[in-house]
């Protein structure tokens, strides 16, 4: 079992940044590949990008790539997701997820992640 904890959501402004962080506890975060997700009212969880165990690949959607940049330190068993450039596009709930069967590859379908955060809230205004 591990559990995630996401926190640094908040209201913005458009082009403004945030920094999420996710913080693990109950195992070693480096056993685990770890992706971000988000979910807009009346919408499904959509992947937004992810990591792999060793930080060596990592991988984003498109609405996002160039604006968001996935890291971890393992040392701290936290994820980071740093977001520039917010729009009001952006606006989500935003869930940290660890998958604990992937090494190398970073997935994209939220059925791959076995463990959930509660999620943080993330507005952007224009």
């Amino acid at each position: 079992q591990v559990q995630l904890v996401e926190s640094g959501g908040g209201l913005v402004q458009a082009g403004d940044s945030l920094r999420l962080s996710c913080a693990a506890s109950g195992r070693t975060l480096s056993r685990f590949s770890m992706g971000w997700f988000r979910q807009a009212p009346g919408k499904e969880r959509e992947f937004v990008g992810g990591v792999s165990r060793t930080g060596t690949r990592t991988s984003y959607a498109d609405s996002v790539k160039g604006r968001f940049t996935i890291s971890r330190d393992n040392a701290k068993n936290t994820v980071y997701l740093q977001m520039n450039g917010l729009k009001p596009e952006d606006t989500a709930v935003y869930y940290c997820a660890a998958d604990q069967d992937s090494t190398l590859v970073v997935y994209t379908t939220t059925v791959r992640y076995e463990y959930w955060g509660q999620g943080t809230q993330v507005t952007v205004s224009s």
